[in-house]
């Protein structure tokens, strides 16, 4: 079966997210559908929706898959579900949000499976993490990740855990 390079956002507001976050980038690095390639640092944002919930944590990884795009979401769905993902509200808060950013060169437009992500150009949550390990990936749009992250007007990111003091 052919390998699939996917790119995966991760973000989490509630319930100690820091720790979220660092427990899911494990989880994903101990699983036998996938290789975890890369991680970002985790990075401090604000939130993107409805503003009365906590700040997020959020970071990027790139896996390596014999699983097909919506194999895959459906993994990362579960993942989120071991970690008590309650979805209450839209751009709520979260124990653990997984979103699959890009799949190999792959364009997916259904109800349950949308990739590229609808929000990659414009979030620098996503944009800063993804430049962090793979600057030079070319966007579904032309442009490389570094060059589209320079589009945004502001960065509203701090990195509370640098990628070198990760260890899975």
């Amino acid at each position: 079966m052919a390998q699939h390079n996917a790119y995966v956002a991760l973000g989490s507001n509630l319930n100690d997210p820091l720790n979220h976050l660092l427990s899911a980038l494990s989880r994903l690095n101990r699983s036998n559908s996938w290789q975890l390639v890369s991680y970002s640092s985790l990075y401090g944002s604000k939130p993107m929706g409805p503003q009365d919930q906590p700040d997020y944590v959020n970071a990027v990884c790139q896996l390596e898959t014999e699983l097909s795009a919506y194999d895959l979401l459906q993994s990362l769905h579960d993942i989120e579900d071991e970690f008590g993902r309650k979805r209450i509200r839209h751009w709520g808060e979260r124990t653990l949000d997984l979103d699959l950013l890009l799949f190999d060169n792959e364009t997916h437009q259904k109800p349950d499976l949308t990739v590229p992500h609808p929000g990659i150009y414009e979030r620098s949550f996503v944009l800063y993490p993804l430049a962090e390990i793979t600057p030079a990936l070319v966007l579904p749009n032309g442009k490389t990740v570094t060059e589209q992250a320079k589009t945004l007007t502001e960065s509203g990111l701090d990195v509370l855990v640098y990628q070198s003091s990760i260890s899975l």
